[in-house]
């Protein structure tokens, strides 16, 4: 076995902790920086949190992607554990281990995030974001990411992902109107910071079964658009000889 998969299970769970909680820690503190910064400027504070995110995020999938395939995410792990049921994806045993890494990572990103900016480790989000043309920017968001990751993945494109994975999620703060959360484990962690990336305990339900309804769609999509097996890892980094189990 080679690439990712060879890496023992606590590492790409280790891998996947900190990935998920420096992505949250970047979300939070960029929002926070860009409130601070230009107080008063909704679009400025929105485009400096896109920026940040994008460019955080391209950083962490070359960072930690050849170790654990670099998700962050508990619906692109579930799709890849799908997709892997007839290939080399994610085992149950893995999804199981790498969706709490998340959830978990994700909460202390957003307790970091908060300590750097001196605000309270903990400050549960009054941002509320019920409401339907929110759900459907979820759905929107998190579809269009499966569909990114897993055609990557499928059409030899592995290089690419990076910045593409970046560039989407950068893009989508801008043109989903829920400004693309696309990710489980980073909402619940973005309701622990109550400043500008914050969205309210009471929302996170709603954003959570959406972005799930999303995964499912794209996962489709994929199977429609392109039906070669690969799994997520490819999509972030190729698979190599360089693996190795301890």
């Amino acid at each position: 076995m080679s690439g990712p998969r060879a890496q023992p299970l606590w590492r790409r769970v280790v891998a996947e902790g900190l990935g998920t909680a420096l992505l949250v820690t970047v979300v939070v503190g960029s929002g926070i920086a860009a409130a601070r910064l230009s107080p008063g400027d909704t679009g400025l504070q929105l485009l400096e949190n896109a920026f940040a995110t994008a460019l955080g995020l391209a950083v962490l999938i070359l960072m930690l992607g050849p170790i654990s395939g670099a998700h962050f995410n508990p619906v692109v792990s579930a799709v890849d554990c799908w997709f892997g049921q007839r290939n080399q994806g994610l085992s149950m045993k893995d999804l199981a281990a790498y969706v709490p890494a998340q959830v978990l990572g994700a909460i202390a990103g957003a307790v970091l995030a908060n300590l750097m900016y001196g605000e309270q480790a903990v400050s549960w989000s009054s941002t509320d974001r019920s409401a339907t043309h929110l759900w459907i920017g979820e759905t929107v968001a998190t579809a269009g990411l499966i569909v990114l990751i897993f055609s990557l993945a499928r059409s030899g494109r592995s290089a690419a992902a990076p910045a593409a994975v970046g560039a989407y999620i950068g893009a989508a703060y801008w043109f989903t109107s829920s400004t693309s959360f696309a990710n489980p484990a980073v909402t619940i962690g973005r309701a622990f910071s109550d400043t500008f990336a914050g969205i309210a305990p009471e929302s996170v339900p709603a954003f959570v079964v959406f972005q799930v309804i999303g995964a499912a769609v794209g996962a489709v999509l994929v199977l429609a658009l392109y039906p070669a097996t690969a799994s997520a890892d490819e999509a972030v980094v190729p698979h190599s000889e360089s693996g190795v189990r301890s």
